[in-house]
């Protein structure tokens, strides 16, 4: 199972960490010296992902800006001999024609947002990327996903999940277990947000998903769940009618960036992994927790 592309829904506003998000999309803000958005096309790449598809919405110009050639920089870096600031650049630099932007004018949720990359998907099995959930591992949380989804059927869709406490079921959505190899197990049903006492498993629904093409027929006529949005839940229930689920309980820790905590952890982790950080970094946390 072949997966070359992969949805970035990059439309949200951020609301959990305003007022940083007021003028700067979320995906912008930055995690030790990347933005959000480089992470997660970082893990697709690994992944063997071909094609970066942004789901955008107003003001997130930017986003496509960041991943296009500033001549400008590029000139003033040669002429000063900036070579290692030169080749930073250049490795995040995607090859032409390997994004697409679309827009989505309304917000509508999550499945409206994967349902506006339809045409750009194609009839193709396909990943979806949430950005500001960052799994911090080598290799990645896709990698992982997709070279799961090679061990399984061609109509296979897979999604990652991690445990949470039992008392906290009610704020996620939950999968129930079936059969299981390993860290990879069937999927024996889905529910968003259940009552508390009443979740089939203690495994959340995260930010990465492996798709069907299929499901964009589903989304087209979903109607609007949670929150009052086209929730992509829903829509995957309505797939497991007639196509396997997996659950692939990822390695990594994940960091949900959209919040404030999360954030601010997800800075202190990724800093102590970089080797030319890690020794200055513990070095003004000690002197500040003395304080």
């Amino acid at each position: 199972m072949k997966i070359r592309k992969a949805v970035f829904p990059v439309a949200g506003l951020g609301t959990r960490v305003l007022p940083a998000t007021k003028a700067m999309p979320k995906e912008m803000l930055t995690i030790v010296d990347k933005p959000l958005i480089q992470y997660v096309v970082d893990e697709a790449r690994e992944a063997g992902i071909e094609h970066f598809v942004f789901v955008t919405g107003r003001n997130k110009g930017v986003i496509e800006d960041h991943f296009d050639r500033m001549f400008e920089l590029d000139t003033t870096l040669a002429q000063r001999g900036k070579k290692t600031e030169q080749d930073i650049l250049a490795q995040n630099q995607p090859e032409a024609g390997a994004m697409s932007f679309t827009r989505q004018q309304a917000p509508l949720g999550l499945g409206h947002a994967v349902w506006c990359a339809r045409d750009i998907v194609g009839n193709e099995p396909f990943a979806v990327v949430l950005p500001d959930e960052l799994v911090l591992n080598t290799p990645g949380c896709l990698k992982q996903m997709i070279d799961a989804a090679n061990k399984l059927g061609e109509k296979s869709n897979v999604i990652a999940v991690e445990a949470v406490p039992d008392e906290l079921t009610h704020q996620y959505g939950i999968c129930g277990v079936g059969k299981r190899t390993g860290n990879i197990f069937e999927v024996d049903g889905m529910v968003e947000k259940p009552p508390k006492g009443t979740a089939p498993s203690n495994l959340s629904i995260t930010g990465r998903y492996i798709l069907q093409p299929e499901i964009f027929n589903i989304l087209a006529t979903q109607e609007r769940g949670a929150g009052g949005e086209i929730q992509l839940t829903d829509a995957m229930i309505g797939l497991a009618k007639t196509q396997k689920f997996y659950g692939v309980e990822f390695e990594g820790e994940r960091h949900d960036c959209g919040s404030k905590p999360g954030f601010l952890r997800a800075n202190i982790a990724f800093g102590l992994k970089r080797p030319e950080l890690r020794e200055g970094l513990i070095a003004e946390m000690k002197k500040y927790l003395e304080k």
